[in-house]
């Protein structure tokens, strides 16, 4: 056989089945009571802050010094007060 003869006898490389993963599972969310909620007072200027940290305070509906915001309080929301901490006050309010 010469060289072309066998290259036409091989079997074609087919693909191998692949193995479906399952979906990863989400995390569980602790969600505060349905009531609750948490009192945000910017008590400095975002001037010479990060962009990510401007667009934080944005987020929170916070844009201005001595600005106040009720939200709920959700790990959303505290995620982003965590953030700016530094920037904020904050009191709980039931």
């Amino acid at each position: 056989m010469t060289s072309e003869a066998a290259k036409k006898e091989t079997k074609p490389k087919t693909a191998k089945p692949v193995a479906e993963k399952p979906a990863p599972k989400k995390p569980e969310v602790k969600k505060a009571p349905s009531g609750a909620t948490v009192k945000i007072t910017q008590t400095t200027g975002s001037i010479a802050r990060r962009w990510d940290q401007e667009a934080t305070l944005i987020g929170l509906g916070l844009n201005k010094r001595h600005k106040t915001r009720v939200l709920q309080d959700t790990p959303e929301v505290r995620g982003m007060i965590y953030k700016v901490r530094h920037l904020v006050k904050v009191e709980a309010v039931q």
